[in-house]
């Protein structure tokens, strides 16, 4: 598949190094002013904190790359449902930035955009990463927040694939190939959406 530069170099101990993005339209990883302004979007508690970008990667298990790898290559989307409203999926999970707010790693489990789109492009192939691991590198159903507010944790979430719902924890779920996957908290919309449809050649 034909591949796009992505319109952002990663600088990785004074290197400039480009990060390859696949197939869909080259996206601009944010500067440091809207980076800053990333930690302030979306619905309260939903927000991605590039400062802490980096250490959440590594909580994921995963290794900051200088680009995106190459071995392994495929996307699943994500849909986040509070009482069937929806939540925005950042775009950046899975960058690290500098203390100037510029990128300066991505790991192979990452977004681009606000489309819910995942992408995994890895430098080894055959490793599985879980919809857990996008969590944890988002910041969100961590446990950590103790209002009951539905980003606090994983109480009262269901995750669903392509329809069907999944009786293991939400975090367990293992991503695949073109996967749509609903997690939903509170009142889910009926029907559940059973797929997505990727832009061509996602």
């Amino acid at each position: 598949m034909l591949k796009k530069r992505l319109a952002v170099a990663l600088t990785v101990s004074g290197l400039l190094v480009g990060a390859t993005a696949c197939g869909a339209p080259a996206q601009t990883v944010p500067s440091s002013a809207t980076a800053s302004a990333l930690a302030t979007t979306g619905a309260a508690g939903w927000d991605l904190d590039p400062a802490t970008g980096a250490q959440r990667i590594k909580a994921a298990g995963l290794d900051i790359l200088t680009a995106e790898g190459t071995a392994e290559h495929y996307h699943a989307h994500l849909d986040v449902l509070v009482d069937g409203k929806p939540v925005t999926v950042p775009a950046e999970i899975g960058f690290s930035f500098g203390a100037d707010g510029q990128p300066n790693g991505i790991s192979a489990l990452h977004t681009h955009d606000t489309s819910g789109i995942l992408h995994i492009e890895a430098p080894t192939a055959g490793l599985k990463y879980t919809l857990g691991q996008v969590l944890t590198e988002w910041g969100v159903l961590d446990g950590k927040d103790a209002t009951g507010a539905p980003h606090g944790g994983t109480g009262g979430w269901t995750a669903y694939v392509n329809g069907t719902k999944q009786n293991a924890p939400v975090t367990d779920v293992v991503l695949k190939a073109h996967d749509e996957i609903v997690l939903s908290f509170g009142a889910a919309p009926s029907p559940i959406p059973s797929s997505y449809a990727f832009p061509a050649g996602l």
